[in-house]
Formats: structure tokens, sequence, C-alpha cells
């Protein structure tokens, strides 16, 4: 397997597979918080409820929890015949083995009978940095975005993953998820209301720049915004949660107001964000240019997350210099 240049074999203890973090127990304690308030939700896993949380979900509502074993497909067919008798199943498990293993289960099972089943892919992206490839997942937003109905979601942090989820109790049809590892910083305080599905939440408007970001981007491109604008470049940062359906509105008001927009995911360049945003802006005839940043089209190294971040330029300073390339 291909490694960062320099890594040291000792770091691979930064990651394991027994994630307890508090944007993995917002998932937890959200879903028990909604069968107490009355809603029909049942959740499942393919064998990670420590990885994910559900342990803390099961604990509560044991006879609302199911434990699928190593059976992605199975899990995601099971949750759609739950779903027609009434249920709101949410099963969740690795993004790559969700949207990639999972996906002809999705779209046929799922979606194509608009079944209100929510699909939770967590450790999306890569960050499972040192378990490679088959556990990266870079090409998720591009699978789901494509299948028909399906509505794709990516969470900035617990607070929103909380209000996306209450969101969902009554949204038709069925969603798809998008979470990292649970470690995500802070974007939103707890109080924060401003979540709606398919609306994008303005952060600051530019005149030189604005950086559309999504899901685990958006902190590391408040704070590159930060920088910019204190250098003299006026930046705007729009967090467009909702990849499908895409905020087109916001896109457009941005694209008025900035020659240039940057967008940030930690995806393959290739059929996520920045498509959904390229395909906005030429389907309008607009001049304005369209700047794609995550991972080129390419399968990441092996490493520790942080380490990666910082080799595709997914932090605050990789990000800076993107928008400066671009603007130059």
């Amino acid at each position: 397997m291909t490694t960062i240049p320099g890594l040291q074999p000792e770091s691979w203890h930064l990651l394991t597979l027994l994630d307890r973090a508090p944007g993995l127990h917002a998932l937890a304690d959200t879903l028990a918080d909604l069968v107490d308030e009355g809603h029909p939700i049942v959740a499942g896993t393919a064998d990670l409820k420590y990885s994910n949380g559900l342990v803390r979900f099961q604990d509560r509502h044991p006879d609302r929890y199911v434990q699928f074993g190593i059976s992605e497909q199975h899990m995601v067919s099971t949750a759609a015949g739950l779903a027609t008798t009434g249920w709101q199943p949410h099963v969740a498990t690795f993004a790559s083995f969700l949207a990639l293993l999972a996906c002809e289960q999705i779209r046929t099972d799922v979606a194509y009978p608009r079944l209100p089943v929510r699909l939770i892919g967590h450790h999306a992206g890569i960050t499972l940095g040192y378990y490679g490839t088959s556990h990266h997942a870079t090409e998720d937003l591009a699978i789901t975005r494509s299948i028909a109905g399906l509505t794709v979601i990516a969470p900035a942090d617990a607070t929103q993953l909380r209000a996306a989820l209450r969101a969902a109790t009554s949204w038709e049809g069925p969603i798809y998820f998008r979470i990292g590892r649970g470690q995500d910083p802070e974007v939103y305080p707890a109080t924060d209301s401003r979540f709606r599905i398919g609306h994008a939440i303005e952060h600051s408007t530019g005149r030189d720049l604005t950086i559309i970001a999504t899901g685990s981007m958006v902190h590391p491109a408040l704070a590159a915004a930060a920088d910019l604008t204190a250098s003299g470049i006026s930046t705007g940062v729009l967090d467009m949660h909702t990849i499908k359906p895409l905020d087109a509105d916001a896109v457009l008001t941005a694209a008025t107001r900035s020659p240039v927009l940057l967008t940030v995911e930690e995806h393959n360049t290739l059929g996520g964000l920045g498509s959904a945003v390229a395909e906005v802006i030429t389907s309008r005839g607009l001049g304005t240019r369209v700047v794609r940043h995550g991972l080129a089209d390419e399968y990441a190294l092996i490493g520790p997350p942080t380490h990666l971040y910082r080799h595709y330029g997914l932090d605050k300073g990789g990000i800076v210099k993107k928008a400066q390339d671009a603007l130059s």
C-alpha cells in the first residue's frame, strides 16, 4: 500500500475503529430522543455499533435496534422492507460500504419506491486513513446524488447532525447522510436553528471570492476565509450542507457577488459538490469561474486523517493557498 512519505509506523495508533466522539453520540442520542417523542424510528448497523455510537441507542431502546452483522446489502434491503410497514429505519455503516457496496440496494429497493429510509454513511471521505482504499469514501457523493429521488445531506458538526435528523422525520423519501467519525470541531452552537433541508447557510459574503463548503470542510473553510479577509481578499462562505437538492438560488446569488467560486469537499473533485455547483453555473450561462478543491481523480494515500488533510490541502492553509491560486 502507498503511504505518505516520511510517516512512521508508530503513528498508526492515531486511528482506531472504536471512536466514541461527540458527533456519533449526537447520532445515537438524537435517534433515541426521537423514539421517546413517539417517532416510529428503528436503528440498525452492520457490526459497527461501537464505531458509530449506536450502542448508546441500543442501551436506551433495545427493542428498536437491529444488529445485522457484516451484511450491508441485506441491511439496506431489510430497511426498505421495514419502511413499507410504517417504520422509519435509520441504518448506519462506513460510507464506503454503504454507498459503494450497497448501491444497487439503495437505488432499487429504497430510492425507486421512494421509501423513508435514512442511510447513514459514517467515517466518510478519508477519515479512515490507515484502513486504506477499501475504506475510503471519496466517491459516495457522486454515486448518491445521481440516484433519482435520493436526498443527500452532509452535516458540518454534531449540532447540524441533530438538526438534520430532526428535520428528516417529516421529509418524504429516502435520505443519505454523510458524516465523519464524530470528531469534527464545532461550527454551530447548540442553539443554532438555521438548518433547513435544501437551504444553504450563508456565513459571510465576499466581493472577491465565495467558498462553498460541505460537511467536514465547513470549519476549515471558515478559518481560511477569516485569514483571506484579513489579508485584504473579501471572502464569503456558504455551508452547502444539502448536496441534493442543491440550493441553486444561493449559488447564483454568490455568483452575482463574487467572480470566483471555490468549492471545498472531502471527496473526489469529480461528481460531488464542485460538479453540482458547476452544473448550476453552466446551466445559466454565467461567466463566474468555479474552482473545485478536493481530491483529484485518484485514490487517497494511506495515513492518519490529519496528515491526509494537510497533504491534500484540505485544511485551513491548503484552502487559503487554493483560493490565492484561483484569484491569481
